[in-house]
């Protein structure tokens, strides 16, 4: 659950963002950019995150992450078996990333 909710806050925190002059404002272009990501995660879901498969949410640079309370756990009202559910838990994950 933390995981997939990880990512999904991860792309949506950048997937409307471009900067195409990133070469001319990071020394070393996209290889050298240093990203800060902070997740708020909800505290009984923090130790299943998978950090690597929220890290390849993003194509180039080095990423450090911070992982803080947080995050919402609501009840969907179904938990299908064939997906891996456990219960009818709602993770949301909420996440924030700028540049070091």
């Amino acid at each position: 659950f933390c995981s997939s909710s990880s990512v999904r806050a991860c792309r949506n925190a950048i997937e409307f963002n471009s900067i195409p002059s990133i070469n001319r404002l990071v020394p070393g272009g996209y290889d050298k950019l240093k990203l800060d990501v902070i997740l708020a995660v909800p505290p009984k879901y923090q130790p299943g995150l998978d950090l690597e498969a929220v890290g390849n949410v993003f194509p180039y640079g080095e990423v450090k992450f911070t992982i803080q309370d947080g995050g919402m756990v609501a009840p969907s009202g179904i938990a299908i078996d064939a997906l891996g559910d456990k219960n009818d838990d709602m993770v949301v994950v909420c996440a924030s990333v700028t540049d070091a």
